[in-house]
């Protein structure tokens, strides 16, 4: 199969019939609609250390067989990849660490297919083609490193044939064992778990505050703008940059339909905090976060008990609050392992990272178990999880 190389400044230059035909249906973030809203809306901007350079394949009949989503990162800001001490430590060395190459989904921490190929006869020909684009990319225009984050399991084996490292870290899922219903799932925790939880779930129904679950196409700009006022305002409470705009998210809610489930908590009819999570056919993925102020039990309420009974209702079966947060444990979610791959073009820096990647393994491996350990359920439901 010959195949024709293309760089593109935007992910509207492929057709989005074209791309979707390449990607599993119903995957809210690895598609056209959701990557060309960030694009559009800045959120992607080389303002903001992100500039758009996907690598698409195409056959020679000009049809689209391939596409890499790929970004020239000025910082690391949006990546979840946590490399900053990678940076230091190029520095010292006197080797520029940026700008880099970066595949993932931007601000997106959910593992996914990173490879766009349909499946059949040449995938895998197509998949290390791009990986070679990507490579030799990054040796031409001499960047310091290509890192892809959360890549899907079968194509892991492919970037570390290929020399990429990888890295694991620890994410905290829920997983639906079948319940009936929340408190079906609840009766699996141990006693004084369970008082804890149901003890959050006092405090802000005694509040006073309500709880309603839209789904984005049915959120109107005007409520859009207050529930991004409090997006915006946690993360400027802690000093980081809000990069979604609220027409951002309208337009991506239209687009998303019920792939977007936000869950919003009123006091006396306003707004007063938001979580905005999305969907695929049988995993939710909490994504954002925002409040008015400080209300006890609320975060854990809209963040995870929501969400864990929408995935009850619906039939999911696993639900992806985000990266980090021990606290996630005590109600309920499991540690798992994640992987984010890693291409280094200095050989120094290279053997440097393996060596230190091989002890990161470690240590992740043995927090996870430490943090099973932690789990709240009853002895009898550990024993079969």
């Amino acid at each position: 199969m010959h195949l024709a190389t293309e760089y593109l400044t935007s992910i509207d230059e492929v057709d989005a019939a074209a791309l979707d035909a390449l990607l599993p249906p119903q995957d809210p973030f690895a598609n056209r609609a959701f990557l060309s809203a960030l694009e559009r809306h800045g959120a992607v901007h080389p303002s903001l250390g992100w500039s758009p350079g996907h690598i698409a394949l195409r056959d020679e009949r000009q049809q689209l067989v391939g596409l890499l989503p790929l970004y020239f990162k000025g910082n690391s800001f949006g990546e979840f990849i946590y490399d900053w001490s990678w940076a230091a430590a190029f520095r010292q060395a006197g080797i520029a660490y940026y700008p880099k190459l970066f595949s993932g989904i931007p601000y997106t921490p959910a593992t996914g297919p990173r490879l766009w190929v349909p499946a059949g006869a040449g995938q895998q020909a197509i998949r290390r083609a791009l990986i070679d684009a990507a490579i030799h990319l990054a040796g031409e225009q001499n960047f310091s490193s290509w890192h892809v984050a959360f890549p899907d399991a079968d194509e892991i084996p492919l970037l570390e044939a290929a020399g990429l490292l990888a890295r694991k870290d620890i994410q905290f899922h829920w997983f639906n064992r079948g319940y009936r219903h929340f408190p079906d799932f609840m009766q699996t925790l141990s006693s004084d778990k369970r008082r804890k939880l149901k003890a959050e779930q006092r405090k802000v129904a005694e509040a006073g505050i309500e709880i309603e679950q839209l789904h984005g196409d049915t959120i109107d700009h005007a409520l859009w703008r207050q529930l991004h006022a409090l997006y915006a305002n946690t993360f400027d409470k802690f000093g980081n940059h809000p990069a979604i705009s609220a027409a951002c998210f309208v337009e991506i809610g239209l687009a998303s339909g019920k792939g977007m489930v936000v869950f919003i908590a009123r006091l006396g009819g306003t707004p007063v905090a938001v979580s905005i999570c999305y969907r695929s056919a049988d995993v939710l993925y909490g994504r954002y976060w925002g409040a008015s102020g400080r209300f006890d039990g609320l975060h854990f309420e809209l963040c995870y008990y929501q969400g864990i009974d929408y995935c009850i209702r619906e039939g999911l079966a696993r639900f992806e609050p985000g990266a980090g947060g021990e606290h996630k444990i005590a109600r309920g979610f499991e540690p798992m392992p994640v992987t984010t791959m890693h291409w280094i073009a200095d050989p120094r820096m290279r053997d440097v990272l393996r060596t230190h990647l091989t002890r990161v393994d470690q240590s992740m491996e043995a927090y996870r178990e430490e943090a099973a350990e932690h789990l709240p359920f009853r002895e009898d439901e550990k024993a079969i999880r």
